[in-house]
């Protein structure tokens, strides 16, 4: 039982570490988002590309809405490693929105790119760099940003959720063992017994013990953080290549760690084919490892990515349309709105969707590392 226990455990912590590592990843994806978009404050009005791309990116700082002109956010933690100078640490407010610099370091914006003629492919707003004493970019020192972004701390918010949710009904189980569940377990253990029966059991057959904590857990932080990324004012994390990454890459160790012989004689040296197919066949079987995590990360990726964008363009349009009229607005208001509870609703179902997709092709992928799991008998579980 304690050995059982501390398995668990451990699960739970590496698969956390590992996401946490995406803080360091996670504004690649903004680079693709803002590559060649400059960033200029101007007074045309309502911009909706900088919206939305100000809603699905990462930050140094949470924010939450515009009152009257200002932001209301919250400044988070920077932390920055230079070689043969050491660590940095201090709030992400002594950098005013990009304005000032500060101990040395400039949080870039699009204006700073394209004030000093910085390749956007290369450099986008929000990354950390290093700068000289007149402001320009200093390319010989690299800064390794380590910072508890928004992503990164949504996450954090989401694994404790996770934790104490779970941590309570598995004291209500050794307190009452045998029992019916009551309260919250009611709403929660039909998933748990949905993703043994109808996942785990029938790829992993007899092993689904050994892997069913890590699809348990890929499944409810999947879950837990589309949910929470449909509060306004949240981050979108689930949309984030680097949280989708690091999850497929986790899944990619269970693979390669639940492999045999058997598997890899079928990927090195196929049986049964014929010798002047195998030159074909062998480099597609290889890159066949490599394209199943890479599949879960895209899917996931843009399922939960498109259902965001597609909601603040909605919404957007009232104030498009607001902006060439003030009735067309007010008028357009009363459809936008329809259909963007539509879409919440699509996206509540849409966020289990993805959770249940990714943790079914997470347990074929470890089953097809093993010979034969799914023919041996079933283990009973819980």
């Amino acid at each position: 039982m304690v050995f059982k226990q501390f398995k668990y455990t451990f699960t739970v912590v590496l698969t956390l570490v590992c996401l946490l590592a995406a803080g360091r990843f996670s504004f690649a994806q903004e680079a693709a988002g803002e590559a060649g978009v400059q960033e200029e404050k101007t007074e045309k009005g309502f911009d909706a590309n900088e919206v939305i791309l100000q809603h699905i990116k990462d930050a140094h700082e949470w924010h939450f809405f515009t009152w009257k002109g200002h932001p209301v956010s919250l400044s988070l933690p920077v932390i920055l490693y230079v070689p043969n100078q050491g660590w940095s640490v201090f709030s992400s407010a002594r950098f005013h929105h990009g304005e000032e610099v500060y101990k040395g370091f400039q949080l870039m914006t699009g204006e700073y790119i394209h004030a000093h003629g910085l390749d956007p492919n290369k450099f986008f707003a929000g990354k950390v760099i290093a700068v000289n004493e007149d402001g320009s970019p200093n390319m010989d020192k690299a800064v390794y940003d380590l910072s508890l972004t928004r992503n990164v701390m949504q996450m954090i918010l989401a694994a404790l959720l996770l934790f104490f949710i779970f941590r309570g009904m598995a004291g209500k189980y050794e307190k009452n063992p045998g029992k019916a569940p009551s309260g919250f377990q009611n709403a929660v253990e039909p998933f748990v017994i949905f993703i043994r029966d109808s996942v785990a059991r029938p790829y992993l057959g007899k092993k689904t013990g050994k892997y069913l904590p890590y699809l348990l857990t890929v499944f409810f932080f999947i879950w837990i953080n589309a949910l929470v990324s449909l509060i306004p004012g949240s981050a979108n994390v689930a949309g984030n290549l680097a949280f989708t990454g690091v999850l497929a890459a986790v899944t990619f160790v269970f693979i390669l760690t639940s492999t045999n012989k058997h598997y890899w004689q079928h990927i090195i040296w196929p049986p049964g084919v014929p010798l002047w197919v195998k030159p074909i066949l062998i480099p597609v079987e290889i890159l066949g490892i490599f394209t199943k995590p890479f599949a879960l990360m895209i899917r996931l990726f843009a399922n939960m990515l498109a259902g965001h964008m597609i909601i603040l363009s909605i919404i957007s349009l009232i104030f498009i349309f607001g902006g060439l009229a003030a009735v067309a607005g007010w008028s357009f208001s009363f459809v936008s709105i329809a259909f963007t509870i539509f879409m919440y609703l699509v996206e509540l179902l849409v966020g289990f969707i993805q959770a249940f997709i990714f943790t079914n092709l997470s347990a074929l992928f470890i089953a097809q590392a093993f010979e034969g799991g799914h023919h041996d008998e079933e283990e009973v579980i819980l």
